[in-house]
């Protein structure tokens, strides 16, 4: 099944950086800076106006491309055409699923249910999206779910901070994280690239130890 294709998401790294972009000046610098301190994979979520030209103008400048906030089959063929090698979505629809499998597109869809986890194993998942992860019940659930479910991955998002990714990664089930902690707010307004750089550089580091 095409599915088993989402390896390479949760194996590229200890975090996932979910990014709210603008197609503007600071996208292909701060790009560069995330690439440079260490992270090779980037999704990009559909929460402005401007996100799929961002994508275009980064194809080529990060080495694993996705897109996250998929909520429809439209907009999954959108961010195919734009040059996304992944999706990933907050929940899992039967249309998504048919889109997948029509586009051969490698996709996480979310869970946050033992009967969510179920459907996707049924389905021949075995990597998922766990979200929202803190509301869901964190690190303890994932934990929990490792016991019943020994074949299944997760990639949990929603809440995770660098002071929480640990518990996290900790779990064997969590290959890695995702979140916006890769890009601390104030590093980007200041377009503070430099900086960004050695911070993703800090992070992975510790990520990594921790995992």
């Amino acid at each position: 099944m095409i599915f088993a294709q989402t390896d390479f998401i949760l194996e590229a790294g200890p975090v996932l950086p979910v990014l709210s972009l603008q197609d503007d000046d600071r996208l292909l610098p701060m790009a560069e800076a995330i690439v440079a301190g260490g992270i090779k994979v980037f999704e990009v979520v559909l929460r402005t106006p401007t996100a799929l030209e961002a994508l275009k103008r980064l194809k080529g400048q990060v080495p694993i491309l996705g897109v996250g906030t998929v909520l429809s089959p439209a907009q999954m063929a959108a961010a195919k055409d734009a040059g996304a090698r992944f999706c990933v979505s907050p929940g899992w629809t039967p249309a998504l699923h048919k889109s997948a499998q029509a586009l051969h597109m490698p996709w996480l869809p979310g869970v946050a249910t033992a009967s969510e986890v179920m459907r996707g194993l049924d389905k021949g998942f075995k990597n998922l999206k766990f979200f929202p992860a803190e509301r869901a019940g964190g690190p303890k659930a994932l934990a929990d779910f490792a016991a019943v479910f020994p074949g299944i991955r997760f990639c949990p998002t929603g809440g995770i901070s660098a002071g929480n990714a640990g518990a996290y990664l900790a779990n064997a089930n969590v290959p890695c994280i995702g979140g916006s902690l890769a890009t601390p707010k104030g590093l980007v307004a200041a377009q503070d690239w430099p900086g960004l750089e050695g911070h993703v550089r800090e992070l992975v580091k510790s990520l990594t130890f921790a995992s």
